[in-house]
């Protein structure tokens, strides 16, 4: 990984709005380097189609696909994101998608910061192969 983090207060002790904060990012540039590694896209193109992964929606679809894979760390971290209390609404996003995806974010954040790359990459890895933001939704 290109960054490695050595926080001075512990992780444990951050918020979970933090670890979103950091997830967000981390996340974020994961789908961006993939999409520039493996198309030839148009900048325009390049940021639609990162929003379908980046946004509340794409985020909680990808939630999905690696939540049966998550230990039980993980899933504790994720639950501390779910529950996080935020000032703001998605105005895309069912008030459900924007607490998985903060969920989601703090989990990449909480990664991120506790040196767990192989881990970012693992669960990267699995959603990239489990999501298509581009396939027609499901019917429920």
């Amino acid at each position: 990984m290109l960054f490695e983090s050595n926080p001075e207060i512990d992780v444990r002790e951050q918020s979970p709005l933090n670890l979103a904060f950091v997830g967000d990012g981390v996340f974020e540039l994961l789908v961006r380097q993939r999409l520039v590694e493996r198309s030839r896209l148009a900048p325009g193109k390049l940021h639609a189609t990162c929003v379908k992964y980046v946004s509340a929606k794409g985020q909680n679809k990808a939630l999905a696909v690696i939540q049966d894979h998550l230990t039980e760390q993980e899933q504790a971290v994720l639950r501390r994101g779910k529950n996080a209390n935020k000032a703001t609404v998605a105005k895309h996003a069912t008030t459900q998608e924007y607490r998985a995806s903060t969920g989601f974010e703090a989990l990449f954040g909480w990664l991120y910061l506790t040196g767990q790359n192989q881990r970012i990459e693992e669960l990267f890895e699995l959603l990239w192969q489990g999501y298509d933001p581009f396939a027609a939704p499901v019917q429920e």
